[in-house]
């Protein structure tokens, strides 16, 4: 299985990021004069509110602001969105989104506790604990606008345990609530096909293949549109971009892999043709290729018969592979395959 969500969680904030510059408009923050002018002019409570949440306010509130924009009719709703509008609030929060809390969201503000509480599940390293933190966070915040990234994180969490069943459930919750959690599509178009889970559903192998084809088709287009960072040039913007796909990559080669073995009189040579583009993409996309990507490579080309390019691709996993079992595996396959010729 695969751990290779760092990438994608670089392209996730950029995009976040980006969201966040799209529906912040450079308008200047609203100033104490600017909401009581507002509200005396019977400015809907919503539009003001939603006015100060994107726009944000050049005070901080104090007993004595508080007093006087009660006295101008500011309700309840109000008063909560200018004091998580003000300058200590919004350098506040750039803070924590630096940590990697998801920018771009709509609705009220999360409180302090909340993002601390989603900050906790994100850095976790113990896998155990990630679970616990995400499931209490659930628990305490169900409509939180982080509960997607949450459920993200704690796929990634039992990914590293290695309980497939579980990742894929948590990122099936976490898509319901954001379809767009490009971590979560990820994730999932590259847990679905591996056979420890694809295997223990064989009744619905066609149906759950072609979710996870439409997972990865929708991670590869949210990468594509990840906007170029400020000083960035055009190749490294490439470089990034492809870094960041490659895995996804390796998933569709495993989809396509998983679809040649369906076929009732051998492997179809047509899956196996698309599996082969879909993990030479993988490999020649990153620096640092991986080496299941190397050695399914190698399986689908000596289920075709190429002998050459088979024991080239699992030559390649065993370098990129070395001291892992994969190393061990592959050097047995070219073994194999050079004394059949």
């Amino acid at each position: 299985m695969r751990l290779r969500l760092a990438m994608i969680g670089l392209v996730m904030l950029a995009v976040a990021g980006a969201l966040s510059a799209q529906q912040s408009a450079p308008a200047a923050p609203l100033s104490e004069k600017d909401v009581i002018h507002e509200l005396k002019s019977k400015t809907p409570g919503a539009t003001l509110t939603q006015t100060i949440q994107q726009r944000g306010v050049d005070f901080d509130l104090t007993p004595d602001i508080e007093k006087r924009l009660r006295k101008a009719k500011a309700d309840d709703q109000l008063i909560t969105a200018i004091k998580n509008a003000g300058p200590t609030a919004r350098q506040r929060n750039a803070q924590l989104q630096s940590q990697g809390v998801p920018g771009g969201q709509q609705g009220p503000q999360a409180s302090p506790e909340e993002q601390q509480a989603y900050l906790a599940v994100k850095d976790e390293l113990d896998p155990d604990k990630a679970l616990g933190l995400a499931s209490d966070f659930a628990k305490k915040y169900p409509n939180s606008q982080f509960l997607s990234w949450v459920y993200a994180f704690a796929a990634h969490a039992a990914q590293a345990k290695g309980d497939v069943d579980q990742v894929v459930d948590l990122d099936e919750k976490s898509l319901k609530l954001k379809p767009d959690n490009i971590m979560s599509l990820a994730s999932a178009a590259d847990m679905i096909p591996q056979p420890q889970y694809i295997n223990k559903h064989e009744a619905e192998k066609e149906k759950l293949l072609a979710e996870a084809e439409g997972y990865a088709n929708q991670a590869l287009k949210l990468i594509d549109q990840a906007p170029k960072q400020p000083n960035e040039t055009d190749e490294q913007y490439q470089k990034r971009k492809g870094e960041a796909s490659s895995g996804v990559h390796g998933s569709l080669g495993m989809i396509h892999l998983e679809r040649a073995l369906m076929g009732l009189q051998g492997a179809d040579k047509d899956e196996l043709v698309k599996a082969q583009q879909e993990f030479t993409t993988a490999i020649t996309t990153t620096e640092h290729p991986d080496p299941r990507d190397c050695y399914r490579l190698g399986e689908a080309y000596k289920m075709e018969g190429k002998t050459e390019q088979a024991i080239d691709a699992f030559t390649k996993a065993g370098q990129f592979g070395q001291g892992t079992a994969i190393q061990a595996y592959a050097e047995k396959q070219v073994e194999e395959l050079k004394a059949k010729k």
